[in-house]
């Protein structure tokens, strides 16, 4: 399924991106139910790509998306 806007291939490199990394990094398995596969998931998303993996780009300065985040709140509160 496509995640982007009818004829903007840009809309759906996010998601192709995602996607990627997600096979790259725990690999086409089976589960044994779905239960499994989405606590699999959620941990590798919540644990891995949010806390530890880096950004492999120079404009964000090879935070991990949470540092980044936590970044942004902090320049925000202070502009406020």
């Amino acid at each position: 399924q496509s995640m982007g806007r009818t004829g903007s291939c840009f809309d759906n490199a996010a998601a192709e991106s995602f996607w990627a990394v997600l096979k790259e990094e725990i690999g086409t398995r089976f589960w044994p139910d779905r239960a499994t596969a989405r606590a699999d998931i959620f941990d590798f998303v919540e644990t891995f790509c949010n806390r530890r993996r880096l950004r492999k780009h120079i404009h964000w300065g090879y935070l991990t998306p949470h540092e980044t985040r936590l970044r942004y709140q902090q320049d925000q509160a202070l502009a406020a």
